[in-house]
């Protein structure tokens, strides 16, 4: 039995989980997510789960791996990519995934948690070392890239390099393999076919979406919504490592940044996070998975490509 697995993948604020659920929708298909922060409960303005959109069709898109993990916990690449083979397993085995008679949809931004499954990479689940963070934190990242590059060239390509606390981790994965006889991870338990999409925006139009969408956050009560992590016990160092809009608006609410401060900060980090998400979805490309290049309300395309397939 072989599951073909429609992913469509983007930056931020591009239109995939609106894009995903009309797929979805008219296929009767489910989606599972592949977001590196929607995991988390209680994250929802910030990471833009738009879970409103699920259900704006009838009957409601299911979706999966959303809301799965406390915030307080570190939600890993390999608990995620054992997570998705547990579900892709589940539907694999019941109708109308059965003998591809539908495409399961994946749908996220998060690059490495996409490519970890397209790809199969061998995954270890391996512990946290403080101390070896702690040594590694003060150092360049340039510097730290150029060293995993060197000293593990295989872990480099699987690894984002353009994000600090993802190469540290690396660089924790490579030492204890070199200690440890390290346990693998299951392997997906069926047979997968992937067919990728990549949602294509122009600069300055993804630059217009993602201020848009950023002041509809702030209206939505995103700031609320980070307060509200800190009563519950979140500290500041968390909200860092759960991503820029985290990172902006706890420090706003330390009073380490004005409100205009924090807002401009945030756009421009944001703006830069697109386009790293962009660079790494055409290393995917270069590193071998054919991403078929779309725009966000080109429904069609897919659905015909599955089709064909």
């Amino acid at each position: 039995m072989t599951l073909h697995v429609v992913a469509i993948v983007g930056p931020t604020a591009c239109g995939k989980t609106r894009l995903g659920v009309e797929v979805a929708h008219r296929l009767g298909s489910e989606i599972v997510s592949a977001d590196s922060r929607q995991v988390y409960r209680g994250l929802d303005i910030g990471t833009g789960k738009d879970l409103a959109e699920y259900a704006e069709v009838e009957p409601p898109v299911p979706y999966h791996l959303i809301d799965v993990s406390d915030p307080k916990d570190v939600y890993t690449l390999f608990r995620f990519q054992q997570d998705c083979y547990r579900v892709l397993r589940d539907l694999s085995s019941r109708a109308p995934f059965a003998d591809r008679a539908v495409p399961v949809i994946m749908v996220g931004g998060s690059g490495l948690y996409v490519e970890a499954v397209v790809r199969d990479y061998r995954l270890a689940d391996v512990p946290n070392n403080a101390e070896l963070r702690a040594r590694l934190e003060d150092r360049d990242l340039e510097h730290l890239v150029a060293e995993l590059k060197q000293r593990w060239p295989d872990l480099a390509v699987e690894t984002d390099v353009t994000i600090k606390r993802r190469v540290i981790r690396a660089f924790e994965i490579a030492e204890f393999r070199e200690r440890h006889a390290v346990p693998y991870g299951e392997s997906p338990g069926v047979s997968l076919e992937f067919s990728v999409f990549g949602i294509e925006v122009a600069r300055e139009e993804l630059r217009r979406r993602i201020g848009l969408r950023l002041r509809e956050r702030f209206e939505e009560g995103m700031i609320e919504e980070v307060q509200g992590l800190l009563d519950r016990g979140l500290g500041p160092d968390r909200l860092d490592d759960l991503g820029l809009e985290y990172r902006e608006v706890s420090a706003y609410l330390q009073g380490k940044k004005s409100r205009n401060e924090m807002i401009s900060d945030l756009e421009t980090a944001i703006g830069r996070f697109a386009k790293r998400q962009q660079t790494w979805f055409r290393g995917m490309e270069r590193r071998g998975t054919p991403i078929q290049w779309i725009e966000a309300d080109d429904v069609d395309s897919v659905i015909s490509a599955w089709s064909a397939s």
